[in-house]
């Protein structure tokens, strides 16, 4: 007995003392590496000015979709407002250069950023965290792939606030301890990685299927990842949530009290009361709304529009293009008259224009197969494609168009149905998340848009707006533009980034 509890005390001894060292070694590189920067920055430390360093983990930073709006206008404001701030991006995008991403962003976003007080941290490791990676367990794979790939960003440089952007909180208990938890954690949530509402469905497939083992292995899985997810929820100091609906998502796992926090971190490496912050036992999320950039959308003329349904999204699966291209070749099925006639023109003709970025070569995949779909159900002449394209040609896009459309399931938010309203387009989305509880909603008790659950309501709807008189739908169109103008614009962004307190965690 005397000799095995002497056996785990070297044991915890050694560990730590490995632990102490090793961490020991990746905060001085870090300190000269930060000396590196500022240095190629041209950034001098002063008696004035002491500069801190805020990173941003952002594995697809160049993206070019609705997060990456919400990360580079929240960095346009930090240089613009906190001058003693150096952001710090770290990036898997190892094909760009800081200028290209630099440029990007300007085009796609018409946001511009100062270069001297920029900084990426380029990761190798990204592949990790890409579903097409892990075919089995993807969540977990991808976890477990996120917490490399913040260690190798630790390892090359450690910020003085950590705020993940992306949906990564696994890289949460990973960063305390790599840090020994002297790096405050926060974070945007765009979408909870799992959810009660995930675990209710994998419970509902096991109550239909009670006497199949293959059945309750998901919903042990799913249970023991929404544990961890609570888990590392924990360590943040503090969490912003781009809707109502992911914050009545992430408020339950909070609740969830766990032994293993960044405390615990505290303890082994420094001894209680060693850190200074002003950490709350109980973190509640505050909902940001992600920023729209509403101004030059809100000059667009209300009338005089194309008969277009205008999709703008990222060609990722979870977006469920495939379902507008099926419900626009219903509406022709059902309405012969917006097709295109054999001969002749026919100002009646309806079209649909994908339009949205791709990240990958998989993204790029989906593409041709919804080329494919679109040939398959004879609808190939009137569904466009416009893949990746610049900022402007997105704003002639929203300028001609009449319907913008969302078929996405439990949207967190819906960066593109604001920029819809803001336009002048007649919003119709999927009756769930944000779209139905934050954004299409009434306005001075008058309905903005549309919602539809299933093809048939989809194509319903379609149909009403298109049948609308001029006075009707330019009511929808003034409501919907005012609504999103007032209420989700770049100012009402920074307004509710600056209340989240971030900044009480750099001084």
């Amino acid at each position: 007995m005397c000799l095995t509890f002497f056996s785990l005390a070297v044991s915890l001894i050694s560990f730590t003392l490995a632990y102490t060292a090793y961490t020991e070694v990746i905060r001085s590189r870090s300190l000269q590496t930060r000396e590196a920067v500022l240095k190629g920055l041209g950034l001098r430390v002063t008696k004035e000015t002491h500069y801190k360093f805020v990173g941003f983990f952002h594995p697809y930073c160049n993206a070019g979709g609705g997060g990456e709006r919400v990360l580079w206008t929240a960095i346009a404001h930090i240089q613009r407002e906190h001058e003693d701030i150096v952001c710090v991006v770290y990036s898997g995008d190892i094909d760009a250069s800081k200028q290209e991403i630099i440029d990007k962003v300007e085009a796609r976003f018409a946001i511009s950023l100062k270069p001297a007080a920029l900084h990426f941290v380029f990761l190798k490791s990204r592949p990790l965290v890409e579903g097409s990676r892990w075919p089995r367990f993807t969540i977990l794979g991808q976890s477990l792939g996120s917490m490399y790939l913040v260690w190798e960003a630790m390892s090359k440089l450690i910020p003085d606030l950590y705020i993940d952007t992306m949906g990564y909180a696994f890289t949460f208990p990973a960063v305390a301890w790599l840090t020994r938890a002297s790096v405050p954690i926060g974070a945007y949530v765009h979408y909870p990685t799992i959810s009660t509402d995930m675990l209710a469905r994998v419970r509902g497939r096991v109550m239909e299927n009670a006497c199949q083992a293959s059945v309750s292995g998901p919903f042990i899985y799913y249970r023991l990842t929404m544990y961890y997810y609570a888990l590392s929820l924990s360590h943040a100091r503090f969490l912003m949530v781009n809707s109502s609906w992911t914050c009545g998502h992430i408020t339950p796992l909070l609740f969830i009290k766990l032994a293993l926090s960044d405390k615990a971190v505290r303890l082994i490496s420094h001894g209680s009361g060693s850190v200074a912050s002003v950490k709350s036992d109980h973190v509640k999320p505050e909902i940001v709304y992600p920023p729209c950039d509403t101004r030059e959308m809100s000059k667009f003329p209300l009338e005089g529009r194309e008969r277009i349904l205008l999709s703008v999204a990222q060609f990722r699966p979870e977006k469920n293009i495939p379902a507008q291209v099926q419900a626009f070749a219903q509406l022709l099925m059902e309405h012969p008259e917006y097709k295109v006639p054999e001969n002749g023109s026919n100002e009646d003709v309806v079209r649909l224009v994908l339009l949205g970025g791709a990240r990958h070569q998989d993204d790029l995949d989906r593409v041709e197969s919804l080329r494919a779909l679109a040939k398959e159900l004879g609808v190939q002449d009137q569904v466009s494609f416009v893949v990746n394209a610049p900022y402007p040609d997105m704003l002639s896009w929203l300028s001609r168009s009449s319907i913008g459309l969302s078929t996405m399931v439990d949207e967190h938010f819906g960066i593109n149905i604001v920029e819809f309203m803001a336009a002048g387009l007649v919003p119709l989305t999927h009756a769930s998340g944000g779209p139905l509880n934050d954004i299409v909603v009434p306005y001075k008790s008058q309905p903005t848009g549309f919602h539809a659950r299933t093809p048939r309501e989809f194509v319903a709807a379609m149909h009403e707006i298109l049948m609308m008189d001029a006075v009707t739908v330019k009511g929808y169109r003034e409501r919907a533009r005012e609504w999103a103008v007032q209420r989700f614009s770049e100012e009402e962004f920074v307004k509710a980034w600056e209340g989240s307190g971030w900044r009480n965690y750099v001084r």
